[in-house]
């Protein structure tokens, strides 16, 4: 008899993911993000998620930069949303 083993790490995984609030999902792809934006001067704090929209201030040198508004929508908003599908949208405040 041929034993086949449980995939208990993929299993976990769909469980913890499962398991999380959305704010929880949201700051696990923010965390995920950081690092990208701090490589330019730029931070991203999490304000709030409300429903299915998200409110983050983008930091340091994305606060001034006038591709702030890009770099929400083609960078942060895009990437939040394909680690979190049930996002709407992404607001800077």
């Amino acid at each position: 008899m041929r034993r086949i083993p449980y995939p208990s790490n993929n299993l976990s995984r769909i469980t913890l993911v499962m398991g999380m609030s959305m704010k929880e999902k949201v700051e696990k792809a923010v965390e995920k993000i950081r690092p990208l934006l701090q490589a330019d001067g730029g931070d991203i704090e999490l304000m709030g998620v409300e429903g299915n929209v998200v409110r983050v201030r983008l930091t340091g040198a994305c606060a001034g930069c006038p591709m702030s508004q890009m770099t929400l929508q083609m960078g942060v908003e895009k990437s939040l949303k394909e680690q979190v599908p049930e996002i709407e949208r992404v607001e800077a405040v």
